[in-house]
C-alpha cells in the first residue's frame, strides 16, 4: 500500500522569527496527535536548517525548494544535495512550474537532479503539470507524461520507492489560481501513474505516491482527498499559517479514518 502525504512548501515566504513558531506548533500537534500519514513542510533555504532543528525528533519531514545536480563546485548561488542533506533536510522538491517558469528549468535539468537526490539518500518530489495553454490545446496528457518520463529517465527500480510526484496543474496554482475539478485530477493522477508503469512495469508504478496541488485549502481538501489514485496533498498559501495546515491534516485525519478500508 502506498504511503499518504500532506505538506506545504512556502516558496519566498517566512523569515527566522515566523519559523520557530511554525515548527514548535506544527511538531507538538504531530507529537500528541499522529495522524497516521506523512506530514512534510518545504521552507525557503535560509531557514532551512533552522526548521530542521525546530522540528528534530519530530514526525515531520522537511525539504528543501531546489537543488544543483552537482556536489561541489562553481555554480554560484546554487545549493548542492550534500548541503541540503547537512542542513538535516530528508526531501527536495523538484521541478516547480515556477522554477521551469522563472529560471529556465528544463525537463533534462530535473532529472539530472532527481538522479542526484536519489543518489545521496534524499527523497525528491518530482513536480509536473501543464499550462492554461497547452490545457486549452488538447496537450495536458502529452506534456504531464513528457515531464514524467524524463524526470523519471534511468531511474532504477529498486530506486522507485523513494520517489514522490505531485501534479500541480500551472493555471491551479498561485494566488489566482483555479484548483483542478476532483475528478479531472483523478484521471491525470492515474495517467501518470501509466506512464510509470510504462517505464518500470505495474508493480513499481504502484508503489510511487502521486499528490495533488494546486489552490487547495479547508474547503477542496476533503474533495480531492476522497479521490482515487490522490494519494496526498501539496499545499500551498492555505498552509503558509501554521493553524490553518493543522486545521487541514486534521480534516484529512477524521476522512480518512472514516473512509473504507
Amino acid at each position: 500500500m502506498r504511503s499518504y502525504w500532506i505538506g506545504t512548501g512556502w516558496k519566498m515566504n517566512h523569515l527566522l522569527s515566523d519559523t520557530e513558531t511554525y515548527g514548535r506548533l506544527l511538531s507538538a500537534y504531530l507529537n500528541a496527535s499522529d495522524p497516521g500519514f506523512n506530514v512534510f513542510i518545504v521552507p525557503p533555504f535560509t531557514v532551512l536548517y533552522d526548521v530542521c532543528r525546530v522540528t528534530a525528533g519530530s514526525k515531520v519531514w522537511v525539504g528543501a525548494q531546489n537543488m544543483c545536480w552537482e556536489d561541489f563546485g562553481a555554480f554560484t548561488g546554487e545549493i548542492s544535495p550534500l548541503m541540503v542533506k547537512d542542513t538535516g533536510a530528508r526531501l527536495v522538491e523538484l521541478g516547480h512550474s515556477e522554477r521551469r517558469t522563472y529560471f529556465g528549468e528544463t525537463d533534462l535539468q530535473v532529472n539530472k537532479k532527481v538522479q542526484a537526490s536519489l543518489r545521496h539518500g534524499l527523497r525528491p518530489l518530482i513536480c509536473v503539470g501543464e499550462t492554461a495553454e497547452e490545457k486549452r490545446l488538447g496537450i495536458s496528457r502529452e506534456r504531464v507524461a513528457q515531464q514524467t518520463k524524463i524526470a523519471l529517465f534511468d531511474v532504477s527500480p529498486d530506486k522507485l520507492g523513494q520517489v514522490l510526484l505531485a501534479y500541480e496543474p500551472v493555471w491551479a496554482i498561485g494566488e489566482n489560481g483555479i484548483p483542478a475539478d476532483p475528478e479531472y485530477a483523478s484521471s491525470i493522477h492515474g495517467w501518470i501513474r501509466q506512464q510509470i508503469a510504462e517505464l518500470f512495469g505495474w508493480e513499481f508504478a504502484e508503489q510511487v505516491p502521486i499528490l495533488y496541488g494546486g489552490s487547495v485549502n479547508q474547503e477542496n481538501a476533503i474533495s480531492f482527498v476522497d479521490q482515487t489514485g490522490i494519494d496526498g496533498l501539496f499545499i500551498g498559501r492555505a498552509a503558509w499559517n501554521p493553524d490553518v495546515f493543522i486545521k487541514i491534516i486534521e480534516l484529512v485525519k477524521l476522512r480518512k479514518q472514516i473512509q473504507p478500508a
